[in-house]
C-alpha cells in the first residue's frame, strides 16, 4: 500500500496530525516505535492488573475545545474531570487552600497575610488579561521574523493582527514577564512564605532552573493562556488517564481511515536530492510517502534518523544547542486508602480533586534547584501531587487509590545513567516529606514507581528528561522552536515536516503542533484529495 504521509511517532501530536490528515482523505501511516500509543501522555499498569497509572504526564492542558469536536473524541471515550484547587499542606499543621469561592479564598490566604488576599485578586486579573491578549499565538504559525520575502512579510504582518488587542501596557509586562523570573513577580506582590512558595512552582514545573532564574515568569504565564476568546480548554483529569486521551484521539484517526502501526521504530528518514521519500524502519522494511511528518525530539529527527550532511550547517548548529535539560522525577504511588492531611483531616473532594502542592516557600524551591545544579538530588524536593483515582473509579480498586507525584529536582546529567539507588533515596525522602504532612502515609504505600530522567529518554524518547522537548525559555520560545527559519513546521528537507512538542504550541497535552501541521501541509500539497 502506498501512502500520501507517514508520521514517525504515536503520542498526542502525532495521533492528531493523523486524524486531521485522514478527514481530509489522505492516506495516513503512523509509526510508534513502542507496543502502544501515547507518547508520554500514557497510562500503564506499573502495579498490577487493577491499577491503571499515568505514567508521565499527568493532566490535560490547552487542548482546544474546538479540536475534540473535530475529532469527535468525545464519541472516542475522551472525558475530563475538570481539576480543582490548589491545596498546600504545611509542616507547621496549617495549610493553603485556594478555593473556587472568592471570599473564603480571601479568607484562607488572610491565614497567612491580609496584604497577600488583596494581591490575589490583582494576580488573576492581571495574568488573566495578559493570557488572554497573547494566547491566540499558541495557535498562531510563527513567521519568519527578519525575513524580507513577500509571503513571509504577510506572515509577519498577520503576527501583528493576532497582537492587535496588546496595548502599550501590555507589551511593557510582556516584556518584562519573557525576561524576569517567577520570583520577581511574586516576591514583589506577595509577602507569606505560603503565597510565595506556592506561586513559586508554577513558573519551574519542567524547568531547568529556579524560582529566581530568568525566564521563568513566562511559564507561569503559559498556566493562564486562553487561546479560545473565553471558551478556555480544560486543565483536568482525564477519563482512563492520560492514556484514555491518546486512546480518543487513535481511535479517531483510525475512524477517518489512518493506519497505526505500534512496534514500528523508524531507523533512517529516507531523502533523495534534497526531498523526503519515505522511511526504512529498523526490521529493514521500507515505506514511501511524498510526505513524512516527524513528531520525535529534535535531537532525534534531525541528529540520528538524517544524515547530518544533508542538512545546513546553521540548522544543525541550532539543533545541536537545543537545551532539554530537565531533573524531573515522576513518582506513581499505589495506596490503600486516601491520604489524611493534619492540617485538614476531613476527606474533602475538593482538597482530593485538586492539585495538591508540597511546597512551603519560594527559598525551599529555590534551594532545591541549586542543589540539583551542584551536582546533587534535592534534599527537600518539592512535588505537584494529584489523586485523579478520587474521580475516576477505573484506575484503582474500590477504596484503594493512584497517586501521582510530578517532583523536582536531580541533576541533569543523571539522563545519562539510571542512578537507580540515587533515584531510590530521592523518592524515600519524597514519601518522608508526604509523611510529614498526612500522617500515615508511608504505610499506605503499596506500590511505588519511579521514572527519573534516564528512563524518561530511553523509554519514552524525552531527551534529558524534559517533557517539553525543550525547555521553555525565551531563546527557545515562538520563531526560535526549535531553529531559525523553521518555526513553521517546515524543515530544509522537502516534503519533511516536524510537529513534536519542541515545536511552538508544544509544551503541555495541546495537540496544537499536530493540528497546526496539517494546515502546513495541506498548503504545500494541495487540498484536493488524491483518491
Amino acid at each position: 500500500m502506498t501512502h500520501d504521509v507517514i508520521i514517525i511517532g504515536g503520542g498526542h501530536n502525532g495521533l492528531v496530525a493523523a486524524a486531521y490528515l485522514a478527514r481530509a482523505g489522505r492516506r495516513v501511516v503512523v509509526l510508534e516505535r513502542r507496543d502502544t500509543v501515547g507518547g508520554a501522555a500514557v497510562s500503564e499498569r506499573p502495579f498490577g492488573p487493577d491499577f491503571l497509572v499515568t505514567s508521565l504526564s499527568y493532566v490535560v492542558s490547552l487542548l482546544p475545545p474546538d479540536m475534540v469536536a473535530d475529532l469527535r473524541l468525545a464519541e472516542h471515550g475522551y472525558h475530563v474531570y475538570e481539576q480543582g484547587p490548589y491545596f498546600a499542606p504545611r509542616r507547621d499543621g496549617r495549610h493553603l487552600h485556594l478555593v473556587s469561592d472568592p471570599q473564603r479564598r480571601r479568607e484562607e490566604i488572610g491565614k497567612f497575610s491580609k496584604a497577600d488576599a488583596d494581591a490575589y485578586e490583582r494576580w488573576e486579573t492581571w495574568l488573566g488579561g495578559l493570557g488572554a491578549k497573547v494566547g491566540p499565538l499558541l495557535d498562531a504559525i510563527p513567521p519568519k521574523l527578519g525575513s524580507r520575502r513577500p509571503g513571509d512579510l504577510l506572515g509577519q504582518a498577520s503576527l501583528l493582527k493576532t497582537l492587535r488587542n496588546v496595548d502599550v501596557r501590555a507589551a511593557f509586562d510582556l516584556t518584562r514577564l519573557f525576561t524576569a523570573s517567577v520570583a520577581d513577580l511574586v516576591e514583589d506582590r506577595f509577602e507569606s512564605d505560603a503565597m510565595r512558595g506556592l506561586l513559586s512552582v508554577s513558573g519551574v514545573i519542567g524547568t531547568w532552573g529556579g524560582p529566581r532564574s530568568a525566564g521563568t515568569a513566562f511559564v507561569t504565564l503559559h498556566h493562564h493562556l486562553d487561546q479560545t476568546g473565553g471558551q478556555s480548554a480544560a486543565w483536568g483529569f482525564p477519563r482512563g488517564g492520560m492514556g484514555g486521551v491518546t486512546a480518543a484521539m487513535a481511535a479517531s484517526a483510525r475512524a477517518f481511515g489512518a493506519q497505526i502501526r505500534t512496534g514500528a521504530a523508524v531507523a533512517r528518514i529516507d531523502t533523495t536530492g534534497g526531498r523526503v521519500t519515505g522511511v526504512t524502519l529498523e526490521s529493514g522494511e521500507q515505506l514511501t510517502a511524498p510526505t513524512v511528518i516527524t513528531t520525535a525530539h529534535p535531537t532525534i529527527s534531525f541528529l540520528r534518523l538524517l544524515d547530518r550532511a544533508d542538512l545546513p550547517g546553521d540548522f544543525v548548529a541550532d539543533i545541536e544547542s537545543w537545551q532539554s535539560r530537565s531533573g524531573t522525577v515522576k513518582v506513581n504511588f499505589a495506596v490503600d486508602r486516601l491520604p489524611s492531611f493534619a492540617s485538614h483531616p476531613e476527606h474533602d473532594p475538593a482538597v482530593y480533586g485538586g492539585t495538591i502542592v508540597l511546597s512551603e516557600s519560594l527559598d525551599d524551591v529555590e534551594t532545591a534547584f541549586q542543589e540539583a545544579a551542584s551536582g546533587r538530588a534535592a534534599t527537600l524536593p518539592f512535588a505537584d501531587v494529584c489523586i485523579p483515582s478520587v474521580f475516576d473509579p477505573t484506575l484503582a480498586p474500590d477504596g484503594k487509590h493512584v497517586i501521582s507525584m510530578f517532583t523536582q529536582w536531580v541533576p541533569h546529567t543523571w539522563a545519562a545513567q539510571p542512578h537507580t539507588a540515587e533515584l531510590g533515596a530521592y523518592a524515600d525522602r519524597l514519601t518522608a516529606r508526604m509523611e510529614a504532612v498526612a500522617p500515615g502515609f508511608t504505610d499506605s504505600v503499596i506500590g511505588r514507581q519511579i521514572i527519573g530522567p534516564h528512563q524518561m529518554e530511553h523509554e519514552y524518547g524525552l531527551i534529558g528528561g524534559n517533557i517539553f522537548h525543550g525547555e521553555l525559555t525565551p531563546g527557545q520560545m515562538f520563531h526560535c522552536r526549535p531553529a531559525a527559519g523553521y518555526a513553521d513546521l517546515r524543515t530544509p528537507i522537502k516534503g519533511l515536516y516536524q510537529a513534536g512538542s519542541a515545536t511552538h504550541g508544544g509544551g503541555g497535552v495541546t495537540g496544537i503542533p499536530g493540528r497546526n501541521v496539517v494546515r502546513q501541509v495541506l498548503r504545500d500539497t494541495g487540498r484536493k484529495v488524491r483518491r
